[in-house]
């Protein structure tokens, strides 16, 4: 039997639109490294896509981790690419020019395109993908139109790891 505390967060996480599989992905707007403003699925349009996405500091090795097995496995193929998102909230976000300028200084040029910052409606963010753990990176895995195809909370594991590289290619397939 459900305790009153975990009936509530099934409220609320029902509620808030809690992210599926087979859904399109609700807009989210941020800009790269370099200035320039995207919005995604958008600009992911046509190709299979992962958001790593990150919600704090605490969550940097977490997403690093993913970025870096997903660059290995995938990044030269033509039709998939990843971005990482950090999501930035709350008072952090009187801090803008710096977390930016600190995030520029502490990626290489060439990735700068790879990671889309995002300013304000974290928390909708954290209710749409079930948020427990602010270490944990949270993944999207995009098709081509923009659904929603694979969801993962944690760190780098390796079966989970599995499941996103077979879903990624399965989906990689369908699209040609």
């Amino acid at each position: 039997m459900l305790h009153l505390t975990e009936l509530m967060l099934l409220l609320s996480m029902a509620v808030a639109g809690l992210l599926s599989i087979g859904e399109p992905l609700p807009s989210l707007q941020g800009k790269d490294l370099s200035g320039t403003s995207i919005e995604l699925p958008a600009a992911a349009r046509g190709d299979v896509t992962l958001l790593i996405v990150g919600f704090s500091y605490d969550s940097r090795v977490a997403v690093e981790d993913w970025a870096k097995r997903f660059r290995q496995e995938f990044e030269r193929l033509p039709g998939v690419r990843f971005y990482e998102v950090p999501m930035i909230g709350g008072m952090a976000r009187m801090g803008k020019w710096f977390i930016d300028s600190g995030m520029r200084r502490g990626t290489p040029k060439a990735d700068h395109g790879k990671v889309i910052t995002v300013y304000g409606g974290s928390g909708d963010w954290k209710k749409r993908l079930g948020y427990r753990d602010g270490a944990a990176a949270y993944l999207i895995l995009l098709d081509r139109t923009g659904r929603v195809r694979y969801l993962y909370q944690g760190k780098m594991d390796s079966a989970a790891w599995r499941k996103l590289a077979s879903t990624t290619r399965q989906w990689m397939q369908q699209a040609r």
